[in-house]
C-alpha cells in the first residue's frame, strides 16, 4: 500500500475496471449502473500513480425488505495483479467513512460468495439466504452498521 492512494473518482473512471474483472461480457453500456451519476453516489478508487486498480461505488438504495434510508456498496473490484494488497479494505474503510460522514444509515452489498469472508472480516453480517444473479453467481446480501 506505500505506492497508492484511496480516493473520490467520477463515475467513468471505474468502468475500465468494472469491465476487465467484473463484467467482461459486458457492454459499454451495461457498465454504466443505474444511479451512477446521482449526487448523493459516490465513487472510490484505489490509484497507483495514476493507474486505477481498485473500485467501489456507493449509492442510496434501502436494503431489500427494509424500509429505510441505506448506503449500498455496488462493483466493487480489484485488479487481480493487486488482490491481496490491501486496497479493498482500504476501499471499504474509505467509502464507510464517507458514507458515514453523509448520513449514519447502515451500508449493504449484494456480496458474492468467494467475498463472504472478506466482508465478515470487517464487520459486515450476511443477511437471508444465497440467491444466484444471472450471469455473475451466487451472492447473499451483507451489511454493517454504523459504529
Amino acid at each position: 500500500m506505500d505506492n497508492c492512494r484511496v480516493e473520490l473518482i467520477p463515475a467513468e473512471r471505474t468502468r475500465p475496471l468494472r469491465k476487465r474483472v467484473l463484467r467482461p461480457s459486458f457492454s459499454e453500456a451495461q457498465l454504466v449502473f443505474p444511479g451512477d451519476e446521482q449526487e448523493s453516489t459516490f465513487h472510490v478508487g484505489t490509484l497507483v500513480g495514476d493507474e486505477v486498480v481498485g473500485i467501489m461505488t456507493v449509492m442510496r438504495d434501502p436494503q431489500p425488505g427494509i424500509d429505510a434510508p441505506a448506503w449500498r456498496i455496488r462493483g466493487m473490484a480489484t485488479a487481480p495483479e493487486h488482490q491481496g494488497s490491501g486496497f479493498g479494505r482500504a476501499m471499504i474503510q474509505r467509502g464507510c467513512d464517507e458514507a458515514w460522514s453523509r448520513s449514519s444509515d447502515a451500508i449493504w452489498c449484494n456480496a458474492r460468495e468467494v467475498a463472504f469472508g472478506f466482508y465478515e472480516k470487517l464487520g459486515f453480517v450476511k443477511v437471508g439466504g444465497l440467491f444466484e444473479i444471472d450471469d455473475i453467481g451466487v451472492h447473499s446480501v451483507m451489511v454493517i452498521q454504523p459504529h
